[in-house]
């Protein structure tokens, strides 16, 4: 969520920033509504000090007539008790501005539509952030390995799987619809082996592993950045909460509503979680296969910064991403997303994609993003100085990778024309195996 204050101040940034983003809100609208919630809380204020000074001046008037020892020799109420003009003129006004205070206190239509506002803006980009509609505006910023120049024609990893007898959609379908698999075998241990492997590649490098609830409460969605704006994407249950689309979700409240100490940060945290999302903008598109699954796994990288700090975090964050498909000697390429490509609490990301013989093409396998205080402000994560200074925290957020598209991008590029595929040499000791085939399943 971004500062109020901060478009109050700079509206002409935020409206250039919106057009960076494609986005159509403007700083007039978001202000015209903080302008009414700011004269109602003038309005308060207002009221406030006349209550208080309506009881001093009664306070004073009960003094002056000696009221309150009538009541007590009397018996009677403070109303029914005295007859003085001045007392009664006194309780009618204050009667009235109670009445007046209640009312605009309990008023809470322009602070909601403010806020459902607010909740629905996207991060503003940073300013090495190329300006951009879409994908076709992404920047290359490195290339690592060279594509595999096959002897036979390679096939797709969803033909592949299948022939093996690893991979099977049509008894996932009947069970639970389309855009979910099964994996057996020597794939489902493949999957196993990434997961453990890209888990200790965090561990290297100082993230703490995590396994934290795959369901959550809406408030959490919303800290993370999941609501409003991607309800649609998500699963939900009956009684209230939601599956999560990423442990990204997770990982952020570990921190929600604390106040920080700078010398706790960086915090750095990793989970292997399943993922869930509708995919609800996808139709017709990779339908086959394993690149848009309603469920999958992903190992996450979460970090949380000081402001000064994140930059730094997320190119060393993105390196680890880098490292894994590196290590799993993957060609792939580095892209800086452009400012409408990104996602909606990002403010800069690096894209990896991974080479698909299959498709000729590099594809999406991890995103890694900076959210400066865009998450934390909704979230009211905070950090305080050795000054004794309050600031929101910096959170960040990468995928290390996601399981299912490094597996299918090792079965494209490590099959064998008889059908087999060989392990990458760093998950042979997972694995105990150097190849998975037909005929001994794993070798």
């Amino acid at each position: 969520m971004l500062d109020i204050k901060w478009i109050r101040e700079n509206p002409e940034k935020f409206d250039a920033a919106m057009q960076k983003r494609s986005a159509t809100f403007k700083a007039s609208d978001i202000l015209t509504l903080d302008e009414e919630k700011r004269k109602k809380i003038s309005i308060i204020q207002e009221l406030q000090t006349k209550r208080n000074k309506f009881a001093q001046e009664m306070a004073e008037a009960k003094k002056k007539s000696g009221f309150n020892n009538v009541v007590k020799s009397s018996g009677q109420s403070a109303e029914a008790g005295w007859a003085s003009s001045e007392i009664e003129v006194l309780l009618a006004a204050g009667r009235n501005i109670n009445e007046e205070l209640a009312a605009a206190e309990n008023n809470f239509s322009v602070d909601e539509k403010l806020n459902e506002l607010l909740a629905t803006i996207p991060n503003v980009p940073h300013d090495s952030v190329p300006v951009g509609s879409d994908e076709n505006h992404n920047v290359e910023i490195e290339k690592f390995g060279e594509p595999r120049k096959f002897s036979f024609t390679p096939k797709a990893h969803d033909e592949i799987g299948e022939a093996l007898g690893m991979l099977d959609f049509e008894q996932s379908a009947l069970m639970s619809g389309a855009r979910f698999s099964t994996l057996s075998g020597g794939l489902a241990q493949l999957e196993r082996a990434l997961s453990n492997f890209m888990l200790d590649v965090a561990l290297e490098n100082n993230y703490r592993e995590v396994s934290p609830p795959n369901l959550v409460k809406s408030e959490a969605m919303r800290f993370s950045g999941q609501l409003p704006k991607f309800a649609e994407e998500a699963f939900s249950t009956s009684d209230g909460y939601w599956l999560i689309p990423t442990s990204e979700v997770s990982l952020v409240n570990l921190v929600a509503k604390k106040t920080l100490s700078e010398s706790e940060l960086p915090l750095r945290f990793t989970a292997y979680t399943p993922c869930f999302r509708r995919e609800a903008g996808s139709a017709g598109k990779d339908t086959k296969g394993l690149i848009r699954q309603h469920q999958f796994k992903k190992v996450e990288l979460v970090s949380i910064t000081s402001a000064e700090a994140s930059e730094a975090e997320h190119e060393r964050m993105t390196d680890i991403s880098c490292e894994i498909l590196r290590r799993l000697e993957l060609p792939f390429r580095k892209i800086l997303l452009c400012s409408g490509d990104m996602g909606f609490c990002a403010q800069k990301t690096y894209d990896l994609e991974v080479w698909l013989p299959s498709q000729k093409k590099y594809r999406e396998i991890s995103s890694c993003s900076n959210c400066g205080d865009f998450q934390a402000r909704r979230a009211s994560i905070k950090y305080k100085t050795k000054e004794g200074k309050t600031h929101f925290a910096h959170t960040l957020n990468g995928s290390a990778l996601a399981v299912g598209r490094t597996l299918l991008a090792i079965l494209e590029n490590y099959q064998n024309e008889d059908g087999s595929v060989n392990v990458p040499e760093v998950l042979t000791r997972y694995l105990g195996a150097k190849v998975i085939s037909l005929k001994a399943r794993i070798d």
